[in-house]
Formats: structure tokens, sequence, C-alpha cells
């Protein structure tokens, strides 16, 4: 499973998510399942990158497995009841 994060360093609502996901992420002990990604939106990379996912607005989060996306938040911090229903998905 892939969780992309797309913000900005000094976002606060950016930084909120980051923390929120690796905290869920830690607490459920399912690190070796996640690979969670950061795309600064500041840099040439990160702008190709919210290009080619159309991402508008930040934070947004995208909850993909298998390339597939299984949930996304455009503008806002991630719901954690939605998270955890991902992340112990087996």
């Amino acid at each position: 499973m892939q969780i992309k994060i797309f913000g900005k360093n000094e976002c606060a609502k950016c930084e909120t998510t980051k923390n929120k996901i690796n905290f869920f992420v830690t607490k459920w002990e399912v690190e070796d399942k996640v690979d969670i990604t950061f795309h600064d939106m500041d840099t040439v990379d990160g702008m190709a990158e919210g290009a080619y996912h159309d991402v508008m607005q930040i934070p947004t989060t995208i909850i993909e497995k298998n390339e597939e996306i299984l949930d996304r938040w455009d503008g806002e911090v991630p719901h954690s009841d939605k998270v955890k229903e991902h992340l112990l998905t087996k």
C-alpha cells in the first residue's frame, strides 16, 4: 500500500497530515506494509508528481493499493476512521 502526501513544508495542515499518518502507521504496526511518500509542492519534482495526480489543493493525500486509488482527500487532513479502515484491511 502506498500513501502519497502532497504539500509544502511550511503548511500546518500538511504537517498535521504527515504526523497523523505516521502516528497511525506506527500505532497499528503496519510499517512493513505501507510506503509513505511526501511530495513537496515547492519543488519541481513535487509539482510534476502533483500534476500527474491532478493535485489542485494542499494537503492532498492519496491511498493506493496495487496502483488503484482507494481513497483521496484534497485540501483537508484525512479522517482518522477512514485511514484506520484502509490500514487495517487485510
